[in-house]
């Protein structure tokens, strides 16, 4: 068979799988997906389980209350929002970014750009991945806030209905700049050096580990347009009481801003991953 042949066996090939079926493949990539990340040590303790050491570590040394009166919560609690926040940054930037530069240095996406299989089949996978391990991780370290730190979630339906939104549309809108990030490595090796302190510096500047307030004003202004610090602030109207909201920066949860917000970087990190990424390096 020659490369004329073969071409056109794979764009009749390509031809075939109609949006419905290129779904049904990336559902079918998600399993897949799955056991290559937790077969990945460095990756399930980096990305999976890191928010849950550094809740119990923030949890166990800063004890006592917060607020005042009837509105006073536990530091157990409140750190419980910005660790959420921070758990979405590292299942959806971080985790991917990892991944898939590390897969263009292996030969993955070589292999896969030769085959029919479409480019969107492969980020549905991918995005099935986040999701499923983003709500363990989440589910998990909900789980070690109530249990051991007695952390009383929400009770109204409202709230859980704000968890949900701002959870998926976050994760969503983190992955996509995933994606994007991952183009930015010139290496599977330097991929980590690349992409793990920009994680770790976009949490510190935006409210997971330090309160935004507490942040000078210029850095407030420079963390306020990432994504991250309108999560944790998402997140923190549905597990704080309402009066914490006079801590924000506007006096107000701006659940409207935030949903704007994350709508924006959507866009840019959709716009961005399918203008820089390749089966392989432009160089490769």
């Amino acid at each position: 068979m020659n490369a004329t042949t073969m071409n056109a066996t794979t764009v009749t090939a390509t031809e075939r799988f109609g949006l419905a079926r290129t779904f049904r493949l990336g559902l079918r990539r998600v399993p897949f997906e799955l056991r290559q990340y937790f077969r990945a040590g460095d990756q399930v303790f980096f990305t999976f389980l890191f928010p849950t050491l550094m809740y119990v570590i923030f949890a166990t040394i800063f004890t006592g209350d917060i607020g005042e009166g009837p509105d006073a919560v536990s530091m157990a609690t409140y750190y419980l929002p910005g660790l959420i926040a921070g758990g979405i940054l590292l299942s959806g930037v971080q985790g991917p970014a990892l991944e898939i530069a590390a897969e263009k240095s292996d030969g993955t996406l070589k292999r896969l750009g030769g085959t029919p299989v479409a480019p969107l089949t492969y980020f549905i996978g991918k995005l099935g991945e986040v999701f499923v391990t983003a709500i363990m991780q989440i589910a998990l370290l909900i789980v070690v806030a109530v249990a051991l730190y007695g952390v009383e979630l929400p009770a109204d339906a409202a709230a859980w209905g704000r968890f949900a939104w701002v959870f998926v549309l976050g994760l969503i809108t983190c992955t996509l700049l995933g994606i994007a990030l991952s183009a930015v490595p010139r290496t599977g090796k330097s991929a980590a050096a690349v992409v793990i302190p920009i994680v770790l510096l976009i949490q510190f500047i935006s409210g997971v580990y330090i309160a935004f307030s507490m942040l000078p004003e210029w850095l407030q202004n420079a963390a306020g347009v990432l994504p991250v610090k309108w999560i944790a602030q998402g997140m923190r109207s549905v597990f704080l009481p309402d009066s914490f909201k006079a801590a924000e920066v506007s006096g107000s949860w701006d659940l409207g801003l935030i949903a704007l917000v994350l709508v924006g970087w959507l866009v840019v990190g959709l716009v961005i991953s399918r203008l820089t990424f390749r089966w392989i390096h432009r160089n490769g």
